[in-house]
């Protein structure tokens, strides 16, 4: 194995998927999460339970048993200086809440190098894209001014295709996997930095847990465009979950009218395209349309929404502000970022 690598991982509910991959591959990982996410962690650490192809019944992950060493720990406590590596896996508006805030230009101040895996780019991510207006996107952020503190050749962007959720009727430290698909990450400017997700990849890929090769790996890609492949994805199916009175499950966003999802897809694909993105850094869209099939929840932003959050990430409005950068519009696009923030702004309403 590689040199064995420590990561500080933001967030404990989906980043507790890539803290056990690492973990099961022998390297260290500290999620940073809430007082009674600590606890439980610390204690009890966590389950991860994933579907394996030809087995009926998904493979449980007790990080307890693991080659590697998972731990928890509150945003105070956190040094991000005494790792290698940096992973947010908090969505976007958090990044502003008192505590989060503070570790965060912590990082920033580290020069440590950072692996985003929020479906919203960080700001300093979109900087390393040629030829974007990187300042006409900072109203899509709750708060841009979270990360006016990083190099943007310290930060990438990690495709968190696969899907995951907590279920609700077990404790905080059971993540449930629905859709085991890989991590697909584009690499740092630096290629010592770059040197690291690459050492990552080989030893998760090598890993086998009780004889068994598991699914959900991580794949490092040359091109800055390979994790924006996800964009069609997300505005295709996640926040077209989101309707005038309730939300519907993504497989009914993505298949009640085929045609027109595959319209919205192939759009957002050349809004990609348009800024620089090959068509073979993209995923067709009949390979997400069948994925799309075991996806029979609202997606995350669709419940955060419906249970009133305030904010949500605003991928869809980012894509918007992109496509009128480069003279492009979409009516279906338009009409799901306008029901978006209509949510937004009842809910916003509701809470002052």
């Amino acid at each position: 194995m590689s040199q064995k690598r420590n990561t500080l991982i933001l967030g404990a509910s989906y980043g507790s998927l890539l803290a056990t991959k690492m973990a099961l591959a022998g390297h260290s990982a500290c999620m940073v999460c809430l007082p009674e996410e600590v606890a439980l962690i610390n204690a009890e650490g966590i389950r991860v339970r994933l579907p394996v192809r030809g087995r009926d019944a998904p493979v449980e992950i007790d990080s307890r048993t693991l080659p590697g060493t998972l731990s928890a720990c509150g945003p105070e406590e956190a040094d991000p200086g005494a790792y290698d590596l940096v992973a947010l896996a908090m969505q976007e508006p958090q990044y502003r809440s008192p505590g989060v805030r503070e570790l965060l230009a912590r990082v920033a101040a580290s020069g440590t190098p950072c692996m985003s895996i929020m479906n919203m780019p960080p700001l300093p991510y979109m900087a390393r894209i040629p030829g974007l207006d990187v300042a006409s996107l900072r109203d899509c952020y709750t708060d841009p001014t979270v990360w006016d503190g990083f190099d943007p050749a310290l930060m990438t962007l990690c495709s968190p295709d696969p899907q995951a959720f907590r279920p609700p009727e077990e404790a905080l430290n059971v993540l449930q996997v629905s859709l085991p698909t890989n991590f697909k990450a584009a690499r740092f400017e630096s290629d010592d930095h770059t040197a690291i997700l690459r050492e990552l990849q080989a030893d998760i890929e090598a890993v086998r847990h009780e004889g068994l090769e598991l699914p959900v790996k991580l794949k490092v890609h040359d091109s800055v465009f390979v994790p924006l492949a996800k964009w069609s994805m997300l505005l295709t199916g996640n926040y077209r979950c989101i309707q005038r009175d309730d939300m519907r499950a993504i497989k009914d966003a993505v298949h009640s009218d085929a045609e027109l999802s595959r319209s919205v897809y192939n759009w957002v694909g050349e809004v990609c395209a348009s800024m620089g993105a090959d068509p073979a850094d993209l995923v067709p869209f009949e390979k997400y349309a069948a994925a799309a099939n075991g996806l029979i929840r609202p997606s995350s932003a669709a419940r955060a929404l419906a249970a009133g959050a305030p904010n949500i990430e605003r991928t869809d409005l980012l894509v918007k502000t992109i496509a009128g950068q480069k003279g492009m519009q979409s009516d279906a696009v338009d009409e799901t970022v306008a029901l978006v923030s209509s949510w937004v702004d009842k809910n916003r309403a509701a809470a002052n």
